[in-house]
């Protein structure tokens, strides 16, 4: 029950605003204290996340889609190492890409509503977290969990390492299938154990009787808690897997980098169009520029000469007036 307790609290704390954390979490120990004191030690024992483990816990939370996304196609990434199709893993390496990029534009808009903004370094953090929950089963589920507490990374070999990176790490769901190239168990078969004898009344029990004693029932919770993670898959299986996906990774960016050579060549010809342009339409300009210059002088020389022009006319006006007055003086006389 008190397991319970503590679930639903940590649940409601990791849902909320990080800056309150610290604020929520003490509230929320305060006021359990009064009726259990182990459960109010517990709240106070919970870790505050680091930003980008955060963010993550609100992609959980408003969009688990997204997780669940991803977690198919992790699924679908191990199983393609497992039998070595490196075409599929190409293709898978491909695919991956697009959704992490997406994904990672998802919870900055998310971590954003929730009123807090995240870097491009966050962001950064936040994609290798991701690209690990497709690498392992066990990472799947801590992020999943939205009590994610620091970011996870991943190095297509190792198992995840999941230490201190979730609260309650006992609650998480055991990886429901080994990893790659892991052994898979044979089922056994045990023979039932003979009862101890019991020891007659008033009689002390040796070492060894108590020892055949069956040992009382772990809770179910306990249990669960106990439950060895699978075991880890032979070096040389995980190297082969680590290899067709490299292998896949390598041809991926081999094309790559042809279309972006090809790209390339393009674009040096469109800028050696354009300079050859831009040589162009500057002699051009300045061709313009010296008739423009021309035209100006031409356009002062001949304003110049139609005011002389202008005023000889005037003059010539004047003239012609005062010679027909003087015609007019002499016809009357």
């Amino acid at each position: 029950m008190e397991d319970e307790a503590l679930a639903d609290i940590a649940d409601k704390l990791y849902a909320g605003a990080l800056d309150d954390f610290v604020a929520v979490r003490a509230a929320a120990a305060k006021e359990v204290a009064g009726q259990d004191k182990g459960l109010a030690a517990a709240v106070r024992g919970l870790p505050k996340p680091s930003v980008a483990a955060w963010a993550l816990n609100m992609l959980a939370r408003h969009r688990p889609d997204v997780l669940d996304g991803l977690g198919e196609l992790g699924a679908r990434m191990r199983a393609a190492q497992e039998s070595l199709d490196a075409p599929a893993l190409r293709e898978l390496g491909r695919e991956r890409r697009t959704m992490l990029a997406d994904a990672v534009d998802i919870a900055r808009s998310v971590a954003g509503e929730q009123g807090r903004s995240i870097s491009d370094a966050m962001a950064s953090d936040v994609e290798e977290t991701l690209r690990a929950l497709t690498a392992d089963e066990g990472a799947a589920n801590a992020v999943g969990s939205g009590r994610l507490l620091k970011v996870l990374s991943a190095d297509g070999v190792n198992d995840v390492d999941l230490e201190g990176a979730v609260a309650l790490p006992g609650l998480l769901p055991a990886p429901s299938t080994p990893h790659v190239g892991a052994p898979r168990p044979a089922a056994t078969r045990t023979a039932p154990k003979a009862a101890a004898p019991k020891a007659p009344a008033g009689e002390k029990r040796t070492t060894a009787e108590r020892a055949t004693e069956p040992k009382p029932t772990r809770p179910r919770l306990e249990a669960v808690r106990q439950t060895p993670r699978p075991a880890s898959p032979p070096a040389l299986e995980r190297a082969k897997a680590a290899l067709a996906e490299a292998r896949a990774a390598e041809e991926e960016a081999t094309r790559l980098a042809g279309d972006l050579q090809d790209q390339e060549e393009k674009t040096r010809a469109e800028i050696a169009e354009l300079q050859q342009q831009t040589a162009e339409l500057r002699t051009r300009l300045r061709a313009a520029e010296e008739n423009l210059e021309r035209s100006r002088k031409r356009l002062t020389a001949t304003s110049a000469e139609a005011k002389q022009a202008a005023r000889a006319a005037d003059k010539a006006s004047r003239t012609a007036v005062l010679a027909q007055e003087r015609v007019l003086r002499l016809d009357a006389d």
